[in-house]
């Protein structure tokens, strides 16, 4: 579609490829009439509004077509809508150019509504608010604004022009049809379409030879009568997706919906042309629905998301001076690195630990919540209560545009709010201690402690043979450890030549505390292993190792 779109057809191709259905395509007919006490009170109401009866059949056409867009799915999005209305160019055209050959006086013009909540015609035939009649009788006003700007700018003028040279020497016909052909738009370039004649007995009759001026249409003619005249052109090949040609014979109207099948089926016309008629009888005033004076109140757009946003950044904005001393952390030990490897290796260390801390939480708390739902359980696994409430969730979120980008931002400040606390310590997260400068000994130690500062006698002629053997983990208090995991443990084997060791690092989890209905059901209850590598450099001053694990070099690793 759009601009690739309209240069591909003119290209001589078809957008998005070539339908092969296409020429499967029929019209679909659905007939009505409109009574004739609903289509004067049309008029009436028409008249009392300032605007014209076609102007309100294209808003209603417009409100209809809300309710089926997508094929009737209320996904609660809002859509601007391209409705094509006929206009009689000829008396506009037939003053133009003179030639000698015949031209082609046709031509249209597009309104452009919206944009327009999805279903606003059912809601408004459900229950038809002053205010709900109020705006459709103002989008009728906007249709009666853009066709009198059209005309007072002298756009039919134009666009008799445009499409006489078109069709003269652009090979318009071949477009068309590539347009038709087409797998993206399916030959549908509207939204809708109306094309409203008005009353058959105004229409100029076929002049009779040695009259000077032509009589108008009659419904009698001596002892016959015209009681019924429905008409429409083909929108089958190409045109728009929803389409109506009225008539008022009679006082009637007498309307034919004439979209394309299969695009539209024949049941969804039915439904549409009914929905149309009531529509109509609604805003004439002839069909009376009791007006609810309670209505649950819809939620202005986008309001939702804006007070998640202004509540999440404040969440977020509350953690600002831990961010900010982490930034100028980073910077100072950037300062202080020679090698980029090594600076990126222990940011990427800690990146890893602060991206897994609040991603477990979530995956925690559902857990809980599935072991702790009651009811029967399918295949004794999932409780029927927990699918039920995952159905629900989600498709509350597919279903509500608002709803789900209040999620995602919730999620996005959420997440950034835990990191925060986690910075500096608030919201009772001082054991998710993501801090780069910590207090040590009444001061705040840049990192971790310069090896001067923990050296003890203890650490003269350290032997590495001591330090294999299972070690039980009694104490962390910084970001390379989960508080959800217990029973920790470094079983330490050295390799062969004594200068190496290969740690099977051991943990269980969750903690009964951190999930205290599915901790046992855990896939690590009964232990998880990760083996990390490590090696002595005799450069190094004694007690210092060098242990690899997650991707990256521990900097700092002091055995005491």
């Amino acid at each position: 579609g759009g601009l690739l779109g309209a240069l591909t057809i003119i290209s001589g191709n078809e957008a998005g490829g070539k339908d092969k259905d296409s020429p499967e395509r029929t019209s679909t007919l659905q007939f009505r009439k409109l009574s004739e006490e609903a289509t004067t009170g049309l008029l009436e109401k028409c008249r009392e509004n300032g605007v014209a009866v076609s102007n309100a059949l294209t808003a209603v056409m417009t409100l209809v077509a809300s309710d089926f867009i997508d094929n009737g799915q209320p996904i609660g999005a809002d859509r601007n809508y391209k409705v094509l209305q006929s206009l009689d160019m000829r008396r506009f055209g037939k003053q133009l150019d003179k030639g000698e050959t015949v031209a082609c006086m046709a031509g249209s013009m597009d309104l452009m509504h919206g944009p327009i909540d999805d279903r606003s015609g059912a809601a408004l035939r459900k229950n038809p608010t002053p205010q709900r009649l109020s705006d459709f009788w103002q989008l009728a006003v906007e249709g009666r604004n853009q066709t009198s700007a059209f005309i007072n700018g002298k756009g039919p003028q134009n666009a008799v022009r445009v499409f006489d040279m078109a069709m003269t020497i652009s090979d318009m016909n071949n477009l068309v049809d590539l347009t038709s052909k087409s797998k993206a738009s399916q030959g549908r370039a509207y939204s809708a379409g109306v094309s409203n004649v008005g009353v058959y007995e105004r229409q100029p009759a076929v002049r009779k030879a040695a009259q000077v001026k032509r009589d108008t249409l009659k419904t009698k003619h001596g002892k016959y009568e015209v009681e019924d005249v429905f008409f429409a052109t083909s929108h089958a090949r190409t045109g728009c997706l929803y389409q109506i040609s009225a008539m008022t014979v009679g006082g009637e109207m007498k309307c034919t919906f004439h979209p394309a099948s299969p695009v539209v089926s024949e049941e969804t016309n039915a439904k549409f042309a009914d929905a149309f008629i009531e529509t109509l009888e609604i805003v004439a005033g002839t069909k009376i629905v009791p007006v609810s004076d309670f209505e649950v109140p819809s939620i202005p757009k986008n309001l939702l998301p804006t007070i998640t946003a202004v509540v999440g950044a404040l969440a977020v904005a509350s953690h600002s001076e831990g961010f900010g001393n982490f930034y100028n952390s980073v910077m100072e030990m950037r300062a202080n690195v020679d090698n980029l490897e090594d600076f990126w290796g222990a940011l990427n260390f800690w990146i890893f630990f602060a991206v897994g801390h609040p991603i477990l939480q979530p995956i925690l708390w559902i857990s809980d919540v599935l072991h702790g739902s009651p009811g029967p359980k399918i295949a004794d696994l999932v409780p029927y209560t927990f699918l039920a409430g995952n159905v629900v969730a989600i498709a509350t979120i597919a279903v509500s545009k608002e709803i789900r980008n209040s999620v995602n931002i919730a999620a996005l400040c959420g997440f950034l709010a835990y990191v925060g606390a986690g910075l500096d310590g608030q919201a009772g997260l001082s054991d998710f201690n993501l801090a780069l400068d910590d207090p040590y000994g009444g001061k705040v130690v840049k990192g971790c402690p310069a090896y001067e500062k923990v050296r003890l006698s203890s650490m003269d002629g350290f032997d590495l043979q001591k330090y294999q053997g299972l070690w039980y983990e009694q104490k962390f208090h910084d970001w390379t450890q989960f508080k959800e995991v217990y029973d920790t443990t470094l079983d330490i084997k050295l390799t062969p030549d004594g200068q190496g060791w290969i740690d099977d690092f051991g943990v269980k989890g969750p903690a009964e505390a951190a999930a205290p209905l599915s901790w046992d059901k855990s896939p690590v209850a009964n232990g998880a292993h990760y083996f990390l590598f490590g090696e002595v450099d005799k450069r190094d001053p004694v007690g210092v190792l060098r242990e690899s694990g997650f991707g990256v070099q521990f900097p700092d690793y002091i055995v005491v």
